[in-house]
């Protein structure tokens, strides 16, 4: 099926590296489960795209040998790719190194790959798109250069065996491939990022932007004896000349060039080491210098991914996709940096550029790419899907996705803010570097519609929390107090809405007291229930997201297990009674708001919370009583507003716990805080029976836990980053 050029093409895209390091394999697609988990082609296919990058990885079809592949997976899943009306761009293989018996220096992989690449064909002869390796340079780099994936290498001419032999087998299996299927076609991805430097290191930045095109260059033909790099292949990277004129008499150019782009893409050079963190610290055989992100340390913004497509236009005149889109940031960041990639793709087909699709990578998100895979952490970016809880939940992604489907850019008020690469404080450069000569024509802004986010409770820990993490993340917020509206007065309400025209509410307003609340009942059921009923009742009607808090205190305590969503409520004292009569008034009225049960706040940013005040008395010599009759999930306040906002933007609805992973007495809590900071702790007095001095009763144990898998950071982490900002003032 050939794919409709007549406007932008939406794509989409899985990360399934199959990684070697040393002799252990990492599998991302077992580690999304979509190789298990059924139903995920109906999910994409709801996305609207027209085109997927699909694996059919050679590693984990054929890892023996041809004799012994089994087909039944992409038997099953290109069938409903097929039913379903979407393209798939077949991978074979994948920031991988082929099976265990080969490597991407085995002079054997370009031929071996060249008969599986064959052999898929003669089984999907349908198949016209084809990706037989995925980024040959980026993955030469990492595998030959930089010695971090098998076969380990770490100089120049190991990097160059690897390029020439994964270009080489894209040339053979496009060749077996078209055997079958004369009319297959060639999508060649790599990273077309580009590098920066102060004059003293210009030279390693003119060949690090050499070396970006050579993959390309190999495959189009274009190098001979006249290439820029020439010399450099066949001195420093041992070149033959055959090896180097085979790719010129076997020319097999892309017949769409897929651009890769990340934040992390465009690089900056500088001599000037002690003005960087270390981690950032390299050099070459003549100078030390920093390698750094550009967009950490040059002044102003670079052009982003249109001066660079055109770049890649201007070289190859061929048509070009952006087969991956991704960043791993807030999810309004996220979406920003999407808009901005079809912006320019938009802007750049206006102007004659043949710019085919723009991929949305990683729809089932991305495990442990901020170790390079080397190590399997744990450490997840959501993409279009969240799929920690086994059920993949759409993201926001998944709702712009729907819109870019139908050829538009959302005007969603997110969007009017910048994306961090472009706001201050983004810097890790002393003062940041400012290229005069180079210009970097500003990205325009992406939405126009400035729309507020309502928070209520301006005094209070979470208002104050929302204001400065929102602040952070470049969110139009607006937080009010009790006098600009009062969420017990549904009169009030509306006039705040047609005042401030949000687009969406967060309300963190409420009666806190616990204790008073058992001789205040009237006052506590009036701001802790009637008010978020009379809000959620407000943002019903005006269709407008709604986010409100819960309490651990819902629940008597007699778990010996942390509480999920879905156990019953039977709360001990007024406060929690008012909290549980909350969660149902307001998912009656508003069945869409997101309802947060947490628990136990601390943070930076108040100096009202128990560890703050445990940390400050025990300084002072004093001593400060603890209870250990009570196990509590403590909450970083900054862990919980940055969680909240995503799951307002991804329209989560329903009840939700937000807690920091683990649970502790508070006495325990005191006692591991005082070790983190130092602080002598021979002065906690623990107390075994507080829970009976207290007017109001308190669960035994509250520890809540979570069925929606949308994990905070473990408490141990969130501590450590407590202490760091504490002490960083």
């Amino acid at each position: 099926m050939m794919l409709d050029n007549t406007k932008l093409q939406l794509w989409g895209g899985l990360e399934c590296t199959i990684c070697r390091v040393g002799d252990s394999y990492t599998r991302q697609l077992d580690r999304s489960a979509h190789t298990t988990r059924a139903g995920d082609i109906e999910r994409f296919a709801g996305l609207g795209m027209q085109a997927i990058r699909y694996p059919v990885l050679w590693e984990q079809i054929a890892p023996e040998g041809l004799e012994t592949a089994d087909w039944s997976w992409p038997d099953a899943r290109l069938g409903e790719l097929r039913d379903a009306g979407i393209e798939p761009i077949v991978g074979l293989v994948h920031h991988g190194s082929g099976p265990m018996h080969t490597s991407l220096v085995d002079p054997a992989f370009a031929t071996e790959l060249a008969e599986y690449a064959g052999a898929v064909a003669a089984r999907y002869p349908w198949v016209e798109y084809y990706t037989p390796v995925n980024e040959p340079l980026t993955t030469a780099r990492f595998s030959g250069l930089y010695g971090v994936w098998y076969p380990h290498g770490r100089d120049e001419r190991t990097f160059k065996d690897a390029l020439f032999n994964q270009c080489r087998g894209i040339v053979l299996a496009m060749r077996a491939i078209r055997r079958v299927n004369p009319v297959a076609r060639l999508v060649q991805t790599d990273d077309i990022g580009k590098v920066y430097s102060t004059p003293l290191l210009q030279y390693q930045a003119d060949l690090n932007n050499q070396l970006r095109w050579l993959g390309w260059d190999l495959l189009c033909g274009l190098v001979d004896e006249a290439h820029p790099l020439w010399a450099w292949l066949t001195t420093v990277g041992e070149a033959t000349r055959d090896e180097l004129l085979w790719f010129q008499q076997n020319a097999c150019p892309p017949d769409i060039i897929g651009v890769n782009h990340y934040i992390t893409s465009e690089r900056f050079l500088d001599e000037e080491l002690a003005k960087y963190p270390e981690e950032y610290w390299g050099g070459n055989h003549i100078h030390r210098y920093a390698d750094i992100e550009a967009a950490r340390a040059l002044k102003h913004p670079t052009g982003g991914i249109g001066p660079l497509i055109r770049e890649t236009w201007e070289r190859y005149h061929l048509p070009i996709a952006v087969t991956e889109v991704h960043i791993d940031a807030t999810r309004e960041d996220q979406l920003r940096w999407i808009a901005e990639t079809w912006a320019a793709a938009e802007k750049l087909r206006g102007d004659g550029v043949d710019v085919r699709a723009v991929t949305i990578w990683g729809l089932l998100g991305l495990f442990d790419w901020n170790c390079l895979l080397t190590e399997c952490r744990g450490y997840y970016e959501p993409g279009a899907f969240d799929v920690r809880s086994g059920e993949p939940r759409p993201t926001a992604i998944a709702w712009m996705m729907k819109d870019l489907a139908k050829g538009a850019l959302p005007d969603h008020p997110l969007l009017s803010g910048t994306g961090w690469w472009k706001r201050p404080g983004r810097h890790v450069r002393t003062q940041p570097a400012l290229l005069t000569d180079v210009d970097f024509p500003l990205r325009p802004r992406t939405g126009t519609n400035s729309a507020p986010l309502l928070v209520t409770g301006a005094t209070g820990t979470l208002g104050r929390a929302f204001a400065l993490v929102c602040g952070q993340r470049d969110l139009n917020c607006r937080v009010l107090t009790r006098a600009e509206m009062d969420i017990t007065d549904p009169d009030s309400i509306e006039r705040a809405m047609d005042t401030y025209r949000p687009w969406a509410v967060i309300n963190t307003a409420g009666y806190v007291r616990v204790d008073d609340a058992e001789q205040d009942a009237e006052r506590c059921f009036l701001e802790n229930s009637q008010g978020p009923a009379n809000l959620a009742a407000v943002c019903a009607r005006h269709r407008l997201p709604l986010v409100t808090f819960s309490s651990d205190m819902v629940f008597d305590g007699e778990n010996d297990a942390p509480y999920v969503e879905s156990d019953s409520t039977r709360p001990l004292n007024i406060y929690g009674e008012s909290k549980a009569r909350a969660e149902r008034l307001v998912l009656d009225r508003h069945p869409d708001a997101l309802v947060v049960r947490t628990s136990s706040f601390f943070g930076p940013w108040d100096a009202h919370n128990f560890i703050t005040i445990a940390l400050r008395t025990l300084r002072s010599g004093k001593p400060f009583q603890v209870s250990e009759d009570m196990t509590v999930s403590p909450t970083y306040v900054p862990d919980l507003v940055n969680a909240c906002l995503d799951l307002l933007i991804d329209r989560a609805a329903g009840i939700w716990h937000l807690t920091n992973t683990g649970e502790v007495t508070w006495a325990d809590l005191a006692l591991r805080a005082a070790r983190m900071a130092n602080v002598d702790h021979s002065r906690l007095e623990v107390c075994t029976d507080l829970r009976a001095q207290l007017a109001a009763a308190r669960p035994r144990y509250s520890a809540l836990g979570s069925h929606r898998a949308f994990p905070l950071p473990t408490l141990d982490d969130a501590l450590g980053r407590y202490m760091r900002q504490v002490s960083a003032g």
